[in-house]
């Protein structure tokens, strides 16, 4: 059977792959500190890819270096780039730009109009929506997912892993009276059967949940995340575990605060998966606005 065209086409890009002169002198300014990079290519000047790196210079230099990349760097007719402070703004800048102009070559970071997550109420949980609910501030959330298939994708996951039975669940329907196969075969610890009490498996359902719970914005409004790289110092407004932006100095970043707000100021869950951990140590400063 044939490779499929795609397959066949990274192959002969790999095994024609030239050393791209013409972007050397592209990276030649480019600095070593953090920030955003975009390579262009030639219609209407489209970005190609946007990434990010703790030092541009080098890891453009990693891109040209690379085989696999031939046939974007073909495209590349320049390449551009956006200093930040600190990996912070530029983990910040990247998601932003990437759901803002979607370029050819990224596949993740794209904007998710189905973000989910599973709601435990009760006893069975629920998959409910960001459209729908405010993830931000709503408690007893686990876990964000791409869609609704996803989410009870991770939910059996959990059930596989710690012997949970699929019919409390809801991923399937019981009859009355009957025991689940899984039982059977030892992969369910037996609530069906009455060998395990409902609150013995509802608290092993919580507790397998825990790892996975999306935390509540812990602040009232906006606050400033301050990067500093020697005299180069930024304040990214964020509200809700969403980007606003980032200012140079304390007084404009309150600016942005109230002007961006109005626009923009809903859960996401890129800038959540890079905020919280630093956010909830308190491994950077962080200035109410």
């Amino acid at each position: 059977m044939p490779l499929p065209r795609r397959r066949r086409d990274d192959f002969e890009d790999s095994r024609l792959y030239e050393y791209p002169q013409h972007l050397r002198k592209a990276i030649d300014g480019a600095p070593t500190g953090a920030g955003v990079y975009t390579f262009h290519g030639q219609e209407g000047d489209l970005p190609l890819y946007i990434g990010k790196s703790i030092n541009i210079r080098a890891r453009l230099m990693s891109h040209l270096r690379t085989p696999d990349e031939a046939r974007m760097l073909r495209q590349t007719q320049r390449i551009s780039h956006i200093r930040t402070a600190g990996e912070i703004g530029a983990l910040l800048l990247e998601a932003q730009m990437i759901k803002a102009q979607h370029p050819l070559f990224n596949q993740k970071l794209r904007r998710n109009q189905q973000l989910c997550s599973l709601q435990l109420t009760g006893d069975v949980p629920q998959v409910v929506y960001a459209r729908d609910i405010d993830f931000a501030s709503q408690p007893e959330l686990y876990g964000l997912y791409a869609s609704r298939h996803a989410a009870l994708g991770a939910l059996r996951a959990i059930a596989d892993q710690n012997r949970l039975c699929y019919g409390p669940l809801g991923l399937e329907k019981m009859l009355p009276g009957k025991a689940c196969f899984r039982a059977a075969i030892r992969q369910c610890a037996g609530v069906c059967r009455g060998d395990e009490s409902p609150t013995a498996h509802r608290e092993r359902l919580f507790s397998s949940l825990l790892a996975l719970r999306v935390e509540c914005w812990p602040f009232p409004g906006a606050v400033g995340l301050v990067e500093r790289d020697g005299e180069f110092t930024q304040i990214h407004v964020v509200k809700h575990w969403c980007y606003l932006g980032s200012a140079p100095s304390v007084e404009a970043a309150r600016q942005l605060s109230q002007t961006a707000s109005q626009v923009a100021a809903h859960f996401d869950a890129d800038g959540y998966k890079i905020l919280c951990r630093p956010v909830l140590t308190g491994s950077v400063e962080i200035l109410a606005l």
